[in-house]
């Protein structure tokens, strides 16, 4: 299989309707967040994000987030098609806190910005995870995708959107694809812990702050060097879709992974992110992996943009 280039000249801007917004008010808002996500969002300052997840007991994601402040509120952008449920989830967790939780979709714009496009609209290169105010609009500088820079762009509903060349939201998401950061959407609800996305190698998980839901479970993944399972960043001819098995033709009757996130590659077939077994990662020369089934085209891996946090 011939593959596409690793870098490619993307840059614009494109709405991102497919996220929406979840706001948390109140004076116990941050400590409230503290008890429930990965990371540690206490000690997030104004100008800083955070990746992170809410798992269920079991260390399952359940749900992952860009989480930022805006004002004395604190904004956790996620898919669309998990927030009502996710909303309603965390919410069973306020009890006696003094948080509020609403669906804020609604009153916000979402924008992906690529390439180029980031620093003319920033001013400047930034940071991973740093957050820039341009008035009442807030830039998040995420992991670079193929080469090139990204941002999440968010603004009030209404707003002028952001000015510069268009690109589609399948360029978009093929970015996302090649920053090997996959976010949960519903086809992959509970379907992995953490590390299973590397989310521990990309600022997802804080292994010093406190308990959270399945935080023994995600812990001791990591310290006891368990891992058997990590996300990788693959080429195919096919057309994957989020959820769908992958098979290592040592046994043809197992799936050795799942997808986790696909988009259409600019330059021909599809790239995805797939969560598979270590072992199978390893073996996987030669065509030895395939999409949907033993006789399945076949899948080529690429080199992950990061490098992985070894096992402690």
């Amino acid at each position: 299989m011939t593959l596409p280039s690793t870098a490619h000249p993307l840059s614009g801007i494109t709405e991102l309707t497919h996220l929406g917004v979840i706001r948390v008010t109140g004076d116990d808002a941050v400590t409230f967040l503290q008890g429930q996500l990965t990371q540690d969002v206490a000690l997030m300052g104004d100008h800083e994000a955070r990746l992170a997840a809410f798992c269920n007991a079991k260390g399952r994601m359940q749900a992952s987030f860009v989480v930022f402040k805006r004002g004395a509120d604190l904004l956790l952008v996620c898919s669309r098609d998990i927030l009502p449920a996710t909303l309603k989830r965390l919410s069973m967790f306020v009890l006696r806190a003094k948080a509020k939780l609403s669906d804020a979709s609604a009153e916000f714009a979402l924008y992906g910005v690529a390439g180029a496009a980031v620093a003319q609209l920033a001013g400047r290169s930034g940071a991973l995870w740093e957050k820039a105010d341009l008035g009442e609009t807030s830039l998040v500088f995420l992991h670079p995708g193929a080469g090139q820079a990204r941002a999440l762009c968010c603004a009030p509903a209404g707003s002028p959107a952001p000015q510069g060349r268009q690109i589609s939201l399948a360029d978009w998401q093929w970015l996302g694809v090649r920053s090997g950061i996959a976010m949960i959407t519903q086809p992959i609800f509970e379907a992995f812990v953490p590390q299973m996305l590397n989310y521990e190698s990309v600022g997802g998980v804080n292994f010093k702050k406190g308990c959270y839901p399945g935080q023994e479970i995600v812990a001791r993944s990591q310290f006891r060097g368990t891992l058997k399972r990590r996300a990788y960043v693959a080429h195919t001819a096919g057309m994957p879709a989020v959820g769908q098995e992958v098979f290592h033709a040592s046994d043809a009757s197992q799936p050795c992974g799942l997808v986790a996130a696909a988009a259409p590659n600019p330059a021909g077939g599809f790239d995805a992110i797939v969560s598979m077994q270590t072992s199978a990662a390893a073996d996987a020369e030669g065509g030895r992996l395939t999409l949907g089934s033993a006789s399945g085209e076949a899948l080529t891996l690429l080199p992950l943009p990061y490098a992985l946090l070894e096992d402690i």
